[in-house]
């Protein structure tokens, strides 16, 4: 006699779930997650109030399962033009190792998750950022303008911005000038970032019905475009400086990455229209990444520096 009824696994719609550990990893874009985490940790470090480390423990743990959240929802609602993709085709939902549903209630349940821990054991405003963040980024940018207007990139940077934020709201229970700051460079260096991969990547979005910039208004006027927000970015990136949150350190080393910034943006601009390598545009997307991550590890040295050298003087 059997123990189990070999039936049960016959009915119309069930499956035994084939994903791995590995795949329900990747629905959470561990790469994404990771910056994420890196511009909270640096938002929560950088508040100019002590937290528990236990608490801090919890907090960036709460903002990286809600970017994961948004990463799964993000790849369940993109599975269609996912599929029609390079870059993407190899994603667990086009793939077939996660079910939509699956992936869609892996999202769901995480999203809560997060946002609840958050509310309930640190703050409710950082709580309310994250689940704004989330809404923003599944609903707003990956339902709505991702297929709607070439404008996706720039109005759903504010998404991926608002991690500083959210981890100086943790510390504080404030949004401060300072926070904003760190949202303007992050929202700021989004459409150049992104725009760099559209140019040697149109014909993944192209296929994909997807309106990015290069294939709305062309390669040219998304050439212009990219170096117009270097040439913001850099300034902005030196406004820690400016406004008096960091020392002339911070100041050097972001007039030279910015600098550097508008250099890479500069040899995109200068690209012949019926270049197909596109090497400028490559090394424009891998230095963004350097910038970015570089800018915010020297705001976050300086402000530890910072402090340890005034505790030393106490």
């Amino acid at each position: 006699m059997a123990l189990v009824d070999d039936t049960l696994t016959d009915e119309p719609g069930f499956r035994m779930s084939e994903a791995t550990a590995g795949d329900f990893f990747a629905l959470l874009k561990p790469r994404v997650m990771s910056l994420v985490v890196f511009t909270a940790f640096v938002g929560l470090v950088a508040a100019p109030v002590t937290i528990n480390p236990l608490l801090a423990v919890i907090a960036i743990l709460a903002i990286a399962i809600g970017a994961g959240a948004s990463g799964a929802l993000n790849m369940w609602y993109d599975a269609d033009i996912d599929a029609v993709m390079t870059r993407t085709a190899g994603r667990p939902v086009p793939a077939g190792r996660i079910r939509p549903g699956e992936a869609l209630s892996f999202g769901l349940v995480l999203s809560v998750l997060s946002v609840m821990t958050l509310g309930v054991l640190v703050n409710w405003l950082s709580a309310t950022l994250l689940a704004f963040t989330i809404f923003f980024y599944a609903v707003v940018y990956t339902m709505w303008l991702k297929r709607w207007t070439p404008q996706n990139i720039v109005i759903g940077g504010a998404a991926g911005a608002i991690p500083p934020v959210i981890g100086w709201a943790a510390v504080t229970g404030t949004v401060s000038l300072e926070s904003v700051v760190l949202f303007l460079i992050i929202f700021l260096w989004t459409p150049p970032h992104f725009w760099a991969l559209a140019l040697f990547k149109s014909e993944d979005y192209a296929r994909a019905g997807i309106p990015m910039m290069p294939n709305v208004a062309g390669q040219a006027s998304t050439r212009r475009q990219i170096f117009a927000y270097a040439l913001i970015l850099a300034p902005v990136g030196v406004l820690p400086w400016t406004l008096g949150f960091t020392t002339p350190a911070y100041g050097v080393f972001a007039v030279l990455l910015g600098a550097g910034f508008v250099w890479y943006a500069w040899k995109v601009l200068q690209m012949a229209d019926d270049d197909h390598v596109m090497k400028p545009a490559k090394a424009l997307f891998g230095y963004s990444l350097l910038y970015l991550f570089a800018i915010f590890a020297v705001y976050l040295a300086d402000c530890v520096v910072g402090r340890v050298l005034a505790m030393g003087g106490a």
